[in-house]
């Protein structure tokens, strides 16, 4: 369930959440009930391996007693389901909400902290510090619920360099899941007049993927699940959008990228020439990429590649035969 805009004490410099979610209708008890309905009997049996989630605005910071009845909405089907996931801002967690979370079983809770970085953050008005993600993580985690963390590439007087040590940071907090959103410029935005006037640049499309392949493979790595990369396709994103390295397949984008570095490692210290390159079934078109751009970069470098498939291969491996 969307809750657009509702809660948050500040208006960031990029927030046009109506058009990012598509959505500006505030749910009421009725449609929490019947979207778990819904869910239900679409799921079946499966209904103990998913979550009910309450995304789009800052969850605890809501009006207190319109959040209990969006809560109160799914007691009577929460024992189905393995728990409830929302999304909130670091500044509004604290022992008091954690202990009335826990009670309608929120199992996880997913942290908007955008960046680590404190002048960043008050450049895009965020209104919090890095100090409150710290800190909120940490309570998170010893009320035994799962963590999530939400970052953003590319913002306002954000560097690569930031990025990545958000990046690093959110690894040292020991997350369960991470997001990770490049920064879109949207109409209606502090963040759209700078972009009008000059002041800002947006990432290109391909600094984008090149920096979200990078970090995939840090968070990986780690042992951190990336649950998200890019925003979800909707009408008045595209409607409302005015620059920025938005793409419908931005992940696959940045796995294909992933897969040709790889190649590339592999290739690095061999003679020019011809090569077959075995991957996953499911990662064929990534190691290809888009319009095959993998394959145009590597004939670039020398390289003639054949792919195969062998079912034996993690979705991740990229293995050169010959």
């Amino acid at each position: 369930m969307f809750i657009p805009f509702n809660g948050c004490p500040h208006r960031c410099s990029f927030c046009d959440q109506r058009s990012i979610t598509g959505m500006a209708y505030q749910p009421t008890p009725d449609d929490v009930r019947s979207a778990i309905e819904t869910a239900i009997n679409s799921l079946k049996e499966n209904t103990c391996r998913s979550e009910i989630a309450f995304f789009g605005g800052s969850f605890t910071a809501i009006d207190r007693d319109y959040m209990l009845s969006l809560l109160d909405a799914t007691t009577p089907f929460i024992e189905r389901f393995k728990g409830i996931r929302i999304s909130t801002r670091p500044d509004a967690i604290d022992d008091e909400i954690l202990r009335l979370l826990k009670s309608y079983r929120v199992t996880s809770i997913e942290l908007g902290a955008q960046s680590m970085s404190d002048t960043v953050l008050a450049a895009n008005d965020r209104g919090h510090t890095a100090d409150d993600v710290t800190k909120a993580a940490a309570l998170i985690q010893r009320y035994d619920m799962e963590l999530g963390l939400q970052m953003m590439t590319g913002l306002y007087q954000s560097t690569e360099e930031l990025d990545r040590k958000t990046a690093e940071e959110f690894i040292r907090l020991r997350p369960e899941t991470v997001r990770i959103y490049p920064t879109i410029v949207m109409r209606r935005t502090r963040l759209g007049e700078l972009y009008e006037s000059g002041a800002y640049q947006p990432q290109t499309l391909d600094e984008a993927v090149n920096l979200c392949a990078d970090l995939i493979s840090l968070f990986e790595d780690s042992s951190v699940k990336v649950i998200r990369v890019g925003l979800h396709d909707t009408p008045t994103l595209h409607e409302d959008m005015l620059a920025g390295p938005y793409h419908p397949a931005f992940r696959e984008l940045c796995e294909s990228r992933r897969m040709l570095t790889k190649a590339i490692r592999l290739l690095q210290d061999k003679p020019q020439g011809s090569y077959t390159i075995a991957v996953h079934p499911k990662s064929r078109s990534k190691m290809t990429g888009n319009k095959k751009a993998n394959l145009i970069a590597l004939k670039d470098k020398g390289f003639q590649i054949t792919i195969t498939e062998d079912g034996k291969l993690s979705e991740n491996d990229v293995i050169i035969l010959n």
